[in-house]
């Protein structure tokens, strides 16, 4: 085994609270493209930048073409959970994860069996009425076309998800503070550390050690006790 993967495994075992914070390079093992990596979202040629598109400017004003750009790039409805996500609900079974700060909205890590999962960006499972708030599945954005509409009141439906030019849930990031700020081993993973206000939940971490994981360097690898740069699954397969 790489002595740097040894070493996580020897803090994973001496910890006793775990927290994980994770960004698209979690997911992309399960077949869910990222956005900055060369087949990333942002490599790819559209009419509009992808950052523009998934802006909330671009939905209140060509609200088909978002969803069109929605329904093809950004929803991936047969993708499983790789090991890393089934190793975070392992330990989180085993009582030494506490908790998930995520910004994916793909709900894998949910479809592996965490349960205190902290989804800075929202998530794709979770659609509402913009009139009438009525609830609705990720089946219905599937299979509707153009804009979906409510069945109860027509209303536009829409994607509980956190769009550029839209803040984060208050509640949910104070609860990502807390949870960092309580740990005493932070494994971060599969993100680049670019996107704030999420990146800056590092600067609140206090214990004894800091672990990112990550394909490629990030502006924070000085910061950490150890750095991996490696597939996040590649390096959960093997750890206890």
């Amino acid at each position: 085994m790489d002595p740097n993967i040894a070493r996580l495994g020897e803090w994973v075992g001496a910890a006793k609270r775990i927290v994980f914070f994770g960004g698209a390079g979690v997911s992309t093992e399960s077949g869910i493209p990222d956005f900055r990596s060369t087949g990333g979202l942002y490599n790819q040629q559209y009419k509009y930048p992808p950052e523009v598109i998934v802006s909330h400017t671009f939905y209140e004003e060509r609200p088909e073409e978002f969803f069109a750009f929605y329904r093809k790039r950004m929803l991936f409805p047969a993708a499983q959970p790789n090991a890393a996500h089934r190793k975070l609900a392992e330990w989180e079974r085993q009582g030494r994860l506490a908790a998930v700060v995520t910004q994916n909205i793909d709900g894998l890590h949910q479809a592996a069996g965490s349960r205190n999962v902290l989804e800075l960006h929202g998530s794709v499972h979770r659609n509402y009425c913009e009139h009438c708030g009525k609830a609705f599945p990720l089946s219905y954005i599937l299979q509707s076309t153009g804009v979906p509409r409510c069945d109860a009141c027509g209303g536009p439906v829409r994607p509980d998800v956190v769009l550029y030019e839209e803040a984060l849930d208050s509640d949910i990031l104070e609860a990502a503070v807390e949870d960092i700020a309580a740990a005493d081993l932070l494994i971060i993973g599969g993100t680049s550390l670019v996107v704030y206000p999420a990146a800056g939940l590092i600067r609140y971490f206090q214990g004894s050690h800091l672990v990112l994981v990550n394909k490629t360097a990030t502006a924070a690898d000085s910061r950490a006790d150890l750095v991996i740069h490696d597939a996040i699954g590649a390096v959960f397969a093997q750890l206890p």
